[in-house]
C-alpha cells in the first residue's frame, strides 16, 4: 500500500519549466528571478517590501537582527513551534521566553502575554500554528505598549487572513506586525525546495534584511563597480533564481492550494465530529478579530490516547500500516534539553502547551491529496477505537 504522507510538495509541469528555463538561461543566482518573486510576493500579500532568504529559519535570524534585539534583551515567543521561532532569539544573544498557548487556538494566549511580560522584551514572535492566523491586533498592542518590536512568524500561514473591524488583511500585508516571515519547505502551502522571506512596510528594515542576507556587503561606488563596502557583519542567507522561479511558479497557484486544504480540512472535520475521543481543530472568532481565510498548514486533531487504550507510538504504527503516515507538530520547546539547561524550563512551565502535546498528532494534509486519499485516512482514524 502507498504511504499517503503527512505533508508534501505539490508540483506540476509548469513548475518544472519554470526552473528548466533558469536552468538553461544565463544566471542561477542572485539574479532577476529573484526580485520578480519578492515583487510578486509582496504584491500578493500586501506588503511594501519583501526580502527573500535561504530558509525559514534565517528569515528569523536576519528579523532578530534587523530589529537590532540583542546581548540583555528577552524574546518572548510560543512554545508550541519548530525550534527556530525560539532559536533566533539565542542566535543573537537575546533570551527566548516562553508565554502559554490558548488551548482552544494553539497560538499564543494574548492574555498570557500581558500577564508574563517583563522588562527588558524587546520582541514577540507570534507563531501562526497550523495556519490559524494569531489574534495579531492584540498581541500588537500588548507588544506595542512595551515598545517592543511584532515579529509574526507565518511559516505556516502563507495565503491565510483574517477580518478585523469589519475589514480583511492577508498576513504579511496587516499593520500589526513590524516584520512577518515566511517558510518555503516542501510542505509548507507553497514551496522553493528551500527557502524563505521577510516582508515588511518599514523602510528601514527593510534595508537592514537585505544587507545582512548578503554578508553586510554593499556597493557604494557607481563609478567603482568592483568596490565594496562591509559595514555590518552579515550572512550569506541569499536565495537563488532556481528557487525563486520555482517561488514565483508556486504563487501563482497559492489560493488554489489553499482552497483545497480548506475543503479537505471540511471533509475531516465533518467525518469526526462525532468521534468522541478525538477533537478537531476549531475556529473560534474573538471579538472583532474573525478567522474567515484560513490556509491550514496541518491538519493537527487531539486524540484520548488513555480513552482508547492505545500509546500515541501505537497508534502511528497502526495509521502507518493503514497506509496512513502521521507526525507530532510539537515538542513544547521549552522542555528541550538546551532550555532546561540553561533557563531552568521544565515541565509545568507552559501546561496548556504541554496538555495540548500529550494528545495532538498531525494526519495527512496537502492539495494533491485525492477523494480516496481523503476516505482512506478518514476510515484508518475512525477504525483506531474498533
Amino acid at each position: 500500500m502507498k504511504m499517503i504522507s503527512y505533508g508534501r510538495q505539490s508540483l506540476d509541469a509548469v513548475d518544472v519549466q519554470a526552473v528548466v528555463d533558469v536552468l538553461q538561461g544565463d544566471w542561477l543566482t542572485c539574479g532577476p528571478k529573484v526580485a520578480a518573486f519578492e515583487q510578486a510576493l509582496g504584491k500578493y500579500c500586501g506588503a511594501k517590501h519583501v526580502i527573500a532568504v535561504a530558509n525559514g529559519t534565517a528569515a528569523l535570524h536576519v528579523a532578530m537582527l534587523a530589529a537590532k534585539v540583542g546581548r540583555g534583551d528577552r524574546v518572548i515567543t510560543t512554545p508550541n513551534t519548530f525550534l527556530a521561532s525560539a532559536n533566533c532569539a539565542e542566535y543573537v544573544g537575546a533570551q527566548a521566553v516562553f508565554s502559554d498557548i490558548d488551548p482552544a487556538s494553539y497560538n499564543l494566549d494574548p492574555v498570557l502575554l500581558e500577564q508574563n511580560w517583563t522588562d527588558g522584551t524587546k520582541a514577540v514572535v507570534a507563531v501562526d500554528f497550523a495556519g490559524r492566523p494569531c489574534n495579531m491586533p492584540k498581541i500588537a498592542g500588548i507588544a506595542r505598549e512595551h515598545g517592543a518590536v511584532v515579529i509574526e512568524d507565518a511559516s505556516h500561514a502563507i495565503g491565510g487572513g483574517f477580518v478585523f473591524e469589519g475589514k480583511e488583511y492577508l498576513v504579511g500585508g496587516h499593520p500589526w506586525a513590524d516584520m512577518t516571515t515566511f517558510s518555503f519547505h516542501p510542505v509548507k502551502t507553497m514551496t522553493t525546495g528551500e527557502g524563505g522571506a521577510i516582508a515588511t512596510d518599514d523602510d528601514e528594515l527593510a534595508e537592514r534584511c537585505r544587507l545582512l542576507r548578503s554578508h553586510g556587503m554593499v556597493k557604494n561606488r557607481p563609478e567603482e563597480p568592483w568596490y565594496y563596502e562591509m559595514p555590518e557583519l552579515g550572512f550569506n542567507y541569499r536565495i537563488t533564481d532556481i528557487q525563486c522561479a520555482l517561488g514565483r511558479s508556486q504563487l501563482k497557484k497559492l489560493d488554489g492550494f489553499v482552497e483545497r486544504r480548506q475543503v479537505i480540512t471540511e471533509r475531516y472535520n465533518n467525518a469526526f465530529s462525532k468521534v468522541d475521543w478525538l477533537t478537531c481543530p476549531q475556529i473560534q472568532d474573538d471579538g472583532n478579530f474573525n478567522l474567515t481565510r484560513v490556509a491550514w498548514h496541518l491538519y493537527v486533531v487531539q486524540i484520548d490516547f488513555s480513552g482508547i487504550g492505545k500509546s500515541r507510538a501505537e497508534v502511528m504504527a497502526e495509521l502507518r500500516e493503514a497506509g496512513v503516515g502521521t507526525q507530532v507538530h510539537y515538542i513544547p520547546v521549552h522542555m528541550q534539553p538546551y532550555y532546561q539547561n540553561k533557563y531552568g524550563y521544565g515541565r509545568g512551565d507552559c501546561p496548556a502547551a504541554e496538555a495540548y502535546y500529550e494528545q495532538c498528532l498531525s494526519l495527512p494534509l496537502f492539495p494533491s491529496m485525492t477523494d480516496e486519499q481523503i476516505e482512506q485516512v478518514i476510515a484508518a482514524v475512525k477504525g483506531l477505537c474498533k
